[in-house]
């Protein structure tokens, strides 16, 4: 018998088995960057949303706009390998790196809130399941063998920063370099290495500023 690892309403971690739970309202999923795993997470989100008979919720954080639309497509993709004529899913992403903050205005009592093993979340990067356990009285369900990015990716405002020093550097690094081509003899070599050294130029910053795009 497949065995489920939940947290009961009294924050008591126990096993259970699918039979054992009732049927939920939704199944709520806090939806981590997955990296190779999505359709292993969506099968194992597919039996559990069967078992509990229940329409599933797929829930993204993205730590700002900019991240928005590529959660967005992850969320559609499985989305897409979730859904069955049995099992409506729906999803939505929310902006911001706390993912409690990011569940109130959705959970309502009677919801199952399935999260990923190693998501943490919270001023002291604390385990998701721990921190929801202590502020919701929900049952909790924890997927687990899902291989996931790590969420403490650098904050926008670094990477940013990050682009912007790198770009420039290596624009003062191409300019003194195009200042000594210039010095050398005029001829063909000359204006050759000048025109090449322009395109390294462009080709530089931009594959620098894809690593932080």
């Amino acid at each position: 018998m497949k065995k489920l690892d939940t947290h009961s309403p009294d924050f008591a971690i126990t096993p259970a088995s699918f039979p054992d739970l009732q049927p939920a309202s939704r199944l709520i999923v806090l939806v981590p960057e997955l990296e190779a795993d999505a359709a292993i997470a969506a099968g194992k989100i597919r039996e559990a949303a069967k078992a509990l008979e229940s329409r599933v919720q797929l829930l993204g954080l993205s730590r700002d706009a900019a991240h928005e639309p590529g959660i967005r497509r992850q969320l559609v993709t499985l989305s897409a390998m979730i859904e069955d004529p049995a099992i409506f899913v729906e999803s939505k992403v929310e902006i911001g790196t706390n993912w409690l903050n990011a569940l109130r205005p959705y959970w309502r009592p009677g919801d199952v809130i399935v999260c990923f093993a190693g998501q943490r979340s919270g001023v002291g990067n604390k385990p998701l399941d721990q921190l929801l356990a202590s502020n919701l009285n929900a049952a909790i369900y924890v997927l687990s063998g899902v291989s996931q990015q790590k969420e403490n990716v650098l904050p926008s405002w670094m990477s940013r920063a990050l682009a912007w020093t790198g770009s420039i550097g290596l624009i003062l690094g191409f300019f003194w370099l195009q200042a000594r081509i210039i010095q050398t003899p005029s001829n063909w070599l000359h204006t050759a290495l000048l025109y090449a050294s322009l395109l390294a130029e462009g080709g530089a910053i931009w594959i620098w500023n894809t690593l932080f795009s």
